[in-house]
């Protein structure tokens, strides 16, 4: 009979094969290396019968008496650990019905079909010139965001909403239905709340608690910075194509000289480094440049999840992916916050040290709220008058004036409340969506709830990025999962005020590296959300410190700045520590840098492709 510890190394191998091989297919699929839309749904449907099989929860269980019966060592216990993590993860995913698994075979299936005829698509606008320009959502974002033209920008935001209505016509609705017999096949009234339960590990009622308390606070204070905004600008801001352009002011154009994008790797290695954050041995691959066939949005995924095979260190293999369009205005912020965030998701699944890859994936029973914390915490840094004062540097070194720092935040923080309320709106219109009687879902039905949600939510008659213009409701992995990041939005500040009150400061603070290691990162989906922040904060979660950051005014949002810049300065000599990772920088199939030689020589190698491809 096979032992409980062989039986354990066992069923980590078997998972370790059929997910590498999603991975590698998912990341050519998505990076615009292959156009194998069949592999790849293959692929997935593999996985998904790994972890849908319900004859492997028996005979988890079965392991799990023999150890019962045995005396007590060390090799059980972590055996036993590692036998319940995977009991875990099987019951997250396992069909309760062959009825919910051949559903959930043809959302698969259906999917893949809408995702080839979705990169079909092209989207466009219209420049300054009259001429039709070819983009993709980040740059009909930044367009939207930054153009100086209007007539630019209203095209721009145009062809999201033509998305939006693409969306409606071909195949969303069948989406939404298949989703809720899938639900309802699991046990559930519909998707909403079966997603609650299953990806939050919570009911959804208490979620909606959670989000209506969350709106409920925040509510004042999203219209006083909308009526600032009318009041400077006047009602013209409140179009959807003007309010980003105008609501920025010039802080963030004047920011573009301080963080040009050909600096970003260098200085997210000096950041992390500084930080002393590990990535314990990884292999990093990152594709940080926009390409024709690429995937719109950044992203990271694990190929290898990170675990001690039976006690031998396996470190992980992560990549992650931005859009980066260097000579575009703007590009140079707004990518380096991508390079932050996709670089935290890869600390977090670089450092699980658990004796199982279940622990360190990003499915269920992971949920999006913990994991989004752990990459939200790093690029909220960056809004950080104490980061920008060490990092914001121009091509002479002079570092970025206070007054670009205070317009920042005098633009920035009366709109704090909109900024969360931006993500709640989706939750808010799929709770609706998904309850709504299937036989009037229909294009014209869904698209007045969209703008009904958008008015009370936003206060606009069309939202500046409306909401179907969003990836993740396409797809059931993330459909009712965008409330994941509110809820990791509320963990960070929860996480930020504990260093505060404890430090004084955050950037370049040597002691948060290792304390989100030990205490959010170590353990995975060993612990709940909750669990890693009372380990950290000593405190449950508490969604009051983003609502105190979203109602807090400019003045005493700036002085708080001010006073943590002061403990900073006031601290010792900085001291980096290697990031311990072996990182290659590629666009597409090309490798531009590694760091074999050293990081160093990675960035300048990284810098001198930028400004050669993009400013010869």
């Amino acid at each position: 009979m096979t032992s409980p510890a062989t039986f354990l190394h066992a069923l980590n191998h078997e998972y370790l094969s059929v997910h590498q091989h999603k991975e590698k297919l998912f990341w050519q699929v998505y990076m615009g290396i292959s156009d194998d839309q069949q592999a790849l749904a293959d692929a997935e449907k593999s996985w998904n019968d790994f972890v849908s099989d319900a004859d492997r929860i028996e005979a988890i269980k079965q392991q799990l008496d023999i150890l019962s019966s045995q005396e007590p060592s060390e090799q059980n216990t972590t055996t036993k650990h590692g036998l319940e993590g995977w009991l875990n993860m099987f019951s997250s995913h396992v069909p309760e019905t062959d009825q919910a698994a051949q559903l959930k075979r043809a959302i698969i299936d259906d999917e893949a079909v809408f995702f080839k005829k979705r990169k079909d698509y092209t989207l466009s606008y219209v420049d300054e010139s009259g001429n039709e320009v070819e983009a993709g959502l980040p740059v009909l974002s930044a367009v939207i965001s930054t153009h100086e033209s209007e007539t630019v920008r209203k095209s721009a935001h145009d062809a999201l909403l033509r998305l939006e209505q693409w969306v409606l016509e071909n195949g969303f609705i069948d989406m939404v239905k298949q989703r809720n017999a899938y639900a309802r096949a699991m046990g559930f009234a519909n998707y909403f709340d079966y997603s609650a339960a299953k990806k939050d590990q919570m009911p959804a009622e208490t979620l909606m608690s959670i989000l209506n308390q969350f709106e409920e606070a925040t509510r004042d204070a999203c219209q006083r910075g909308l009526d600032s905004l009318v009041a400077e600008h006047g009602n013209d801001v409140l179009k959807p194509y003007n309010f980003g352009a105008k609501s920025s002011g010039d802080a963030v154009k004047a920011l573009e000289q301080y963080l040009p994008f050909a600096k970003s790797v260098e200085r997210w290695i000096e950041s992390f480094s500084q930080l002393h954050i590990p990535f314990s041995n990884a292999e990093l691959t990152l594709d940080l440049l926009e390409r024709e066939g690429k995937y719109q949005n950044g992203f990271c995924h694990g190929p290898t999840p990170s675990f001690y095979d039976q006690g031998r260190w396996q470190p992980a293999k992560v990549a992650f992916t931005s859009n980066a369009k260097p000579n575009q205005s703007g590009c140079g912020y707004r990518e380096l916050n991508t390079l932050f965030h996709e670089g935290g998701h890869a600390a977090h699944f670089a450092n699980v040290r658990q004796n199982a890859p279940c622990f360190a994936q990003e499915f269920a029973p992971t949920t999006m709220a913990y994991a989004e914390t752990q990459s939200m915490f790093c690029d909220s840094l960056l809004g950080d008058a104490e980061w920008l004062k060490t990092y914001a540097k121009d091509q002479y070194g002079e570092t970025v004036p206070d007054d670009v720092i205070k317009a920042m935040i005098s633009s920035g923080q009366p709109l704090a409340a909109y900024s969360e309320r931006s993500i709640l709106v989706v939750p808010l219109f799929e709770h609706q969506l998904y309850a709504m009687d299937e036989s009037t879902l229909t294009p014209e039905s869904i698209t007045a709830l969209i703008r009904r949600t958008e008015k009370s939510v936003l206060g606009f008659d069309v939202a500046p990025r409306p909401i179907l213009a969003i990836p993740h409701l396409l797809t059931h992995e993330y459909a009712c999962a965008y409330h994941g990041y509110l809820l990791a939005h509320m963990a960070v500040y929860q996480t930020r005020a504990y260093f505060i009150d404890k430090y004084g400061y955050l950037s370049d603070n040597p002691e948060i590296g290792p304390a989100l290691a030990e205490h959010y990162w170590n353990p995975g989906n060993s612990h709940t959300h909750d669990q890693t922040l009372r380990n950290l904060t000593g405190e449950g979660f508490n969604p009051a410190y983003l609502a105190d950051h979203c109602n807090q005014s400019t003045d005493d949002a700036w002085q708080e700045q001010i006073q943590r810049l002061a403990r900073r300065t006031e601290e010792k000599e900085r001291i980096g520590r290697p990031l311990d990772a072996k990182i290659s920088l590629v666009d597409g199939e090309t490798v531009i840098a590694t760091n074999e030689l050293s990081d160093a020589d990675m960035c300048a190698s990284f810098e001198s492709y930028v400004k050669e491809r993009y400013f010869a």
